[in-house]
């Protein structure tokens, strides 16, 4: 278009509703004027805290009481100090959840900001809902191929730019997982279990997964070096390293050597339908 100078930066926005049996509890209005309850310890001072009518506030809370089925918000009349107002104790578990909730709702959305708006690259929710663990590397993919074994079935994940690494995992575990042709699923690998070559040349080696690469950094420690290859595709890999590991191999940055990683130390994870989240085998 005519005037424009740069390309909009694309975000993601959403807010968080509760609804009891399809009919509207509140949004992040509702539990404000909640918490300004709790803290005031009056309606009419979490009115005029939140800036609405003493109406408009009571009108809230008695839709809210309603829906929920059972009282959040409690009144006691009378006393030397005259009525109070309070949250009951399901009113304050309920604010509690919405509050913990929230937080997750909101690093979801950043989370879609930073990844999913990058229209040059394709979109993938295992991206976005990447796993806290201890596996430094983790690499989503596309299931390929799936060989039966008696016990253990042989799984394919072939990466962006064409790596493919092979998992060998349990029958029980496939099935778990629901694994299945061209299903996206996500590849974890723990550093220690990434061995590293170099000159090996064309020995023929029992380990099903041979990631060529070039050294691109090699971190120093105590007693252990991390070391970071990326491989010719152009995924990176970490591995752990003992020192004098390092200086026999003469590992630098340029140095060309090869991730050694045995299939069963490949774990397989994959998002599920039900719920949203990932679950691993």
């Amino acid at each position: 278009m005519p005037g424009r100078s740069r390309t909009p930066r694309l975000e993601a926005r959403g807010s968080l509703w509760i609804t009891a049996d399809g009919e509207s509890l509140g949004g992040h209005g509702r539990m404000a004027l909640l918490r300004a309850v709790a803290e005031q310890g009056s309606i009419t001072q979490a009115a005029r805290a939140f800036g609405i009518s003493y109406k408009a506030a009571w009108d809230a809370i008695d839709a809210m009481n309603r829906v929920a089925g059972e009282d959040l918000v409690e009144r006691s009349a009378g006393g030397r100090g005259g009525g109070s107002t309070r949250l009951t104790e399901h009113g304050r578990r309920l604010l509690d959840r919405h509050a913990q909730i929230d937080a997750v709702h909101q690093r979801f959305v950043r989370l879609l900001t930073d990844e999913a708006f990058d229209l040059s690259q394709p979109f993938s929710v295992l991206d976005v809902l990447k796993l806290k663990t201890t596996a430094r590397n983790q690499f989503t993919g596309t299931v390929t191929a799936m060989r039966s074994g008696a016990v253990n079935d042989e799984v394919e994940l072939t990466l962006p730019g064409g790596t493919r690494l092979v998992a060998i995992v349990t029958r029980e575990s496939v099935d778990a997982l629901g694994l299945r042709i061209q299903q996206p699923a996500m590849a974890l690998i723990q550093a220690a279990n990434v061995v590293l070559a170099t000159d090996i040349g064309q020995a023929k080696l029992s380990t099903r997964n041979q990631l060529r690469g070039t050294v691109r950094s090699v971190r120093p420690g105590a007693v252990n070096a991390e070391v970071t290859l990326e491989i010719d595709s152009g995924v990176r890999i970490v591995a752990i390293v003992t020192e004098t590991s390092v200086a026999e191999l003469a590992l630098a940055p340029g140095v060309r050597a090869v991730a050694l990683v045995k299939a069963p130390d490949v774990v397989l994870a994959v998002a599920s339908q039900e719920s949203g989240r990932e679950s691993a085998a």
